[in-house]
């Protein structure tokens, strides 16, 4: 006898899922502006390389499965730009995503997957969290779900961290175990308009909170972009799932490889003139330090990571003649480039994604101390700051510094990893304090003493100035080398391929292990 009946079924099933949620709750999501899950998998991953595993999974009632409704999760192996990944997504077109039995294993199975061939995760989330209404099974109904599955998924989630890459997305609304999800991950995003990302959604918060709030009140962008639980915030999907893209291209596959080299054709000899113009004489003038980032590193190389949160700090990737690298620097156009709590946080999470996953990080230092002020005690900027600081001397990859205005302050030690390669500009400046506060904070008295209370104060922070330069330090071997600033690059590009021993060593040692900090 033929087993095509069975077959027939499986074939009904798997066409069954391929619909999702029917043709109008696909109508419906297209009219929100948001693709459904398959669609973004289609833009995600290479040209057919996608390959679904538990397609049928599901739910039905019927003895012969003539109800089959799909699980609203997708998943499957697939390729990014030559690389295997696991993809992850949720269909909102099935019960808003909400998550049963099946769906919550199919997510479970996704992360054994990703730590057991050793490849990326990407999570694409849209969901408002777990059904109410009963397993897959339907055996527990109404009167109990068996929420059984979200603390093996923590560990699992814990260990896919210390393993392998994993960028999660938001795509649409994303309440509850959703959202844990998404920030547990080396790489969060959301997109500007069409996603939510909520602790309870705005009934929960109405009953519990009395608040009555719509999902953009609670967990829009522009909350999220700018309060740190998101890393970067998107455009729309087709920008979000570029960034997927981009992020994993300067990453190792898992911890036990080395990052992949890409030679974008830039020449490592260049050296730009516009560079020895780009800081201003004037102390108190800012300038651009992204415009400096450009010109340094291989051409449209840079990936910001962070730039609406913690802003006096940047923090993102780029590559120097082919190699990945981790770029940190200062903003002096918000809070002077100072060291805030956000900033401190946001640095703190960088650099352990760098010693993660082998990458080299090059500082570019202009930093005035810590931030002060009643808002920087109530941030607790101290103990973040020292947290920072903990974990780049816990850090292992190897660092470069350029310090190209100001070093100041207990701060300064934070662009500066143990064993660092350190070196200057001529419009460098180091020292205990910026050299108005200096001023101001030694000499008051006598300048409140002089006949011209502000003639005396210039005179005063010109002389400091000078004595802060960073020449003196230079002939007392302070810092490596004092160089002109169009030979960066080069210098960088023969630091890249100094170290890349260093890396092959810290590869072969194995994932970091941090003690306590403060």
């Amino acid at each position: 006898m033929s087993w095509k009946p069975e077959v027939d079924e499986i074939e009904r099933r798997r066409a069954r899922a391929l619909e999702m949620g029917g043709t109008e709750a696909v109508a419906r999501h297209h009219e929100r502006g948001r693709l459904t899950v398959r669609e973004r998998i289609v833009r995600l991953v290479d040209r057919d390389s996608f390959r679904e595993r538990g397609q049928i999974a599901g739910r039905s009632e019927a003895p012969d499965g003539s109800d089959f409704e799909p699980t609203g999760v997708v998943l499957g192996t697939a390729r990014v730009e030559g690389r295997p990944v696991v993809v992850c997504g949720d269909d909102f077109t099935i019960r808003g995503g909400a998550y049963t039995q099946a769906s919550l294993k199919k997510g479970l199975y996704a992360e054994e997957l990703a730590i057991k061939r050793r490849i990326p995760l990407v999570r694409m989330l849209e969901a408002g969290g777990a059904s109410i209404d009963g397993s897959s099974t339907g055996t527990r109904g109404r009167s109990g779900y068996d929420w059984t599955a979200p603390p093996m998924m923590n560990v699992l989630s814990m260990q896919s961290l210390q393993a392998v890459p994993v960028v999660c997305v938001a795509l649409g609304p994303c309440a509850g175990f959703p959202a844990g999800r998404l920030v547990t991950s080396h790489l969060s995003i959301m997109t500007k308009d069409s996603s939510q990302v909520l602790t309870g959604g705005p009934a929960v918060v109405a009953h519990a909170m009395k608040e009555n709030l719509t999902k953009e009140e609670l967990g829009s962008a522009k909350i999220h972009g700018r309060n740190g639980m998101v890393d970067n915030v998107a455009d729309d999907e087709e920008d979000a799932l570029r960034q997927v893209q981009q992020f994993l291209s300067y990453l190792p596959s898992h911890v036990g490889e080395a990052p992949p080299f890409f030679d974008v054709g830039d020449r490592a000899s260049r050296a730009e003139e516009a560079l020895l113009e780009i800081v201003p004489r004037e102390r108190r003038r800012a300038f651009k330090m992204r415009k400096l980032i450009e010109l340094v590193f291989d051409g449209r190389s840079f990936f910001e990571i962070g730039k609406l949160w913690g802003r006096s700090q940047i923090t993102g990737l780029a590559r120097l003649d082919g190699h990945p690298v981790g770029v940190l620097a200062n903003d002096c156009h918000h809070d002077g480039g100072s060291m805030t709590a956000d900033g401190a946080a946001k640095i703190r999470r960088f650099v352990e994604l760098c010693d993660l996953f082998h990458l080299p990080i090059v500082s570019f230092v202009d930093e005035p101390g810590f931030a002060i002020g009643l808002a920087a005690e109530k941030a607790g900027t101290i103990r973040a700051g020292m947290n920072a600081m903990f974990a780049v001397l816990q850090s292992s990859v190897p660092w470069f510094a350029c310090v190209v205005r100001r070093s100041y302050g207990v701060a300064q030690g934070i662009h500066l990893g143990p064993g660092a390669t350190v070196v200057a500009w001529p419009s460098a400046m180091s020292g205990a304090l910026p050299v108005e506060s200096g001023v101001a904070l030694a000499f008051r008295r006598e300048i409140e003493a002089a006949p011209d209370p502000d003639a005396r104060r210039a005179e005063l922070e010109e002389e400091m100035a000078r004595a802060q330069s960073v020449l003196p330090r230079t002939e007392e071997f302070g810092v490596h080398d004092l160089i002109d600033p169009r030979e960066t690059r080069p210098r960088l590009c023969e630091w890249i391929r100094e170290v890349q021993h260093e890396v092959a060593a810290h590869v072969a040692a194995g994932p970091p292990r941090y003690s306590i900090r403060p």
